[in-house]
């Protein structure tokens, strides 16, 4: 699958565009992706200054040595790339040499008469390159309306991102280029879909005129709304998305090229490297999801971390001191079997910050959830929604399935007893992983020689109507991986088939099982047997 290009633009200068482009690189690259910076900025190039600490050398190339490429005729490959000493793989294409020729050179670029020439073909055949070889394209646009800006804006994107601050010059300035770019796409001889655009609204001050900065936030939303309505999920309001994409105001950050994303590792809500982290989820997710973002941000940036991510465990063993040993014992167990875990004992403050570093949640519960535990649970599920992850309890002789939190009771739990020690349990997690356990786990009940029994008795006809209440209730049971419930279901089936004396008086006539129950123990049967022949 290609890569995707997406350009920066600003109609103004001062909005925070090549701070903004750098943050979301260094996060994209961080959450796996392969990324590439350009920085078409011809005439005030400011991109290199960010990546400054990061270069392995200085640029000996850039986007002006492509011109002088095609002008000498050179269709190979491009050679203009610096690789930057960066998490994950970021590669960054300068403007050009810094050399005292450097500004005769981008004044004597004519794009038009380069385009009569040829070159956009040339072009993108260099686009066709940079998509083969990244995931993702970041193209840094010149401010204003000009020829350069067309270039980034209507011929190579696939995705715009208009940053604009809170003056009507700014705003009506990126509206008016949204319309242009799409405009121009109509008359490129390419194949180009219509093109999406992300409005950021970038250094808004809240903490100061609070009243003032809502009032510009809602002419912002009333202005730009239309641009939501091609990529956002119909049911999320615009004023919930403009909010996730504002970038805020911090002084800090207005002094020198620094890069929030390689000095904040947890940002907190009022920093801006949360927002930041956003829209780059927003990218990483190619603007989908966009209803899951409006009900948990943490997910959904979560879950864009997490598309690439290699976990590095797959357990974390959330214990109280009472299964401490058992839970040494289950990390062992789970090593044994190729899975890698760690222990989290509750109270361990620094084990909390590492709530991502395992894909899956092991709870084991001694009587009942521990405050750490809980606030444990609801930090992995807050970040967890819409992945692939797993919350598994482990619940020791003590625990009553009954008196757990909703959200741990409703799940489907593993019992920890006598007969099943840290090996059974490692195993039963390993087949819950796998997609080879049975829907319910119930310790020593056995569900299918229960079922087979009532299958084979005998009762009065009155008995049969209760029995057969029950085993559809035990079908459902199971379907829904309700342990608990399907052993109660369970014990009373056999107090409800026992072999009991006839009471003075009563008919002892008594019939085999009815189709309705029989059909219904079949189903059961085939679905239980269907799990035990995969374990």
């Amino acid at each position: 699958m290609p890569g995707t290009v997406v350009t920066f633009y600003s109609y103004k200068g001062g909005v925070g565009r090549s701070f903004t482009l750098a943050n979301v690189a260094v996060l994209l690259a961080r959450w796996g992706h392969r990324v590439l910076c350009v920085d078409w900025d011809l005439e005030a190039p400011g991109l290199l200054d960010y990546f400054r600490p990061m270069l392995r050398a200085e640029p000996t190339g850039g986007v002006v040595d492509l011109v002088d490429d095609f002008l000498a005729g050179k269709a190979g490959r491009a050679t203009h790339i610096t690789s930057l000493a960066a998490e994950g793989t970021l590669d960054f294409m300068a403007a050009g040499r810094a050399d005292d020729d450097y500004t005769a050179r981008v004044q004597a670029i004519n794009w038009e008469s380069l385009y009569d020439k040829g070159f956009g073909d040339f072009l993108e055949t260099r686009r066709a390159q940079w998509t083969a070889d990244y995931d993702y394209v970041l193209l840094d646009s010149r401010t204003g309306i000009s020829d350069i800006g067309g270039i980034c804006t209507a011929h190579l994107p696939d995705q715009l991102v208009v940053l604009f601050t809170a003056n009507m010059q700014s705003l009506r300035g990126v509206l008016d280029i949204a319309r242009r770019a799409n405009a121009a796409r109509d008359r490129l001889p390419f194949d180009r879909p219509r093109l999406p655009v992300l409005p950021v609204l970038s250094r808004f001050d809240t903490r100061e005129e609070y009243d003032r900065s809502e009032k510009w936030r809602e002419t912002c939303v009333k202005m730009t709304k239309h641009l939501f309505r091609d990529w956002v999920y119909q049911d999320v309001p615009p004023e919930v998305m403009s909010r996730h994409l504002t970038l805020p105001y911090v002084s800090y950050w207005s002094f020198g090229e620094q890069l929030p994303a390689l000095l904040e590792s947890s940002p907190g809500a009022d920093q801006i490297g949360f927002a930041l982290e956003t829209l780059a989820a927003v990218i990483a997710h190619q603007l989908d999801r966009t209803d899951l973002l409006a009900e948990n941000r943490d997910a959904y940036v979560t879950s864009a971390r997490a598309a690439k991510h290699d976990f590095a465990y797959e357990f974390v063993i959330s214990t109280t001191r009472s299964t401490l040993d058992f839970a040494g014992r289950l990390e062992v167990a789970l090593e044994q079997r190729g899975l890698r875990a760690r222990k989290s004992l509750s109270g361990d403050r620094s084990m909390l910050p590492k709530a991502d570093d395992a894909r899956h949640l092991c709870l084991v519960v001694d009587q009942k959830v521990s405050r750490w535990q809980e606030a444990e649970v609801e930090l992995f599920l807050h970040r967890t929604l819409g992945q692939d992850r797993r919350l598994i309890p482990v619940l020791t002789e003590d625990a009553d399935p009954s008196a757990l939190p909703g959200y741990v009771g409703n799940l489907r739990y593993l019992r920890l007893d006598q007969a099943r020690g840290p090996a059974d349990v490692a195993q039963s997690l390993v087949d819950q992983l796998h997609g080879n356990t049975p829907l319910v786990d119930t310790g020593d009940v056995d569900l299918a020689a229960a079922l087979r029994q009532v299958s084979r008795a005998q009762l009065r006809p009155l008995l049969w109507e209760l029995v057969d209440e029950v085993v559809q209730d035990l079908v459902i049971a199971i379907g829904d991986g309700d342990a608990g419930r399907a052993r109660e279901l369970a014990a009373d089936l056999a107090v409800a088939i026992r072999p009991r004396a006839a009471a003075r008086g009563e008919n002892g006539y008594r019939t085999p099982a009815p189709r309705t129950t029989t059909t219904a123990i079949a189903f059961a049967l085939r679905v239980l047997d269907a799990r035990a022949a995969r374990n």
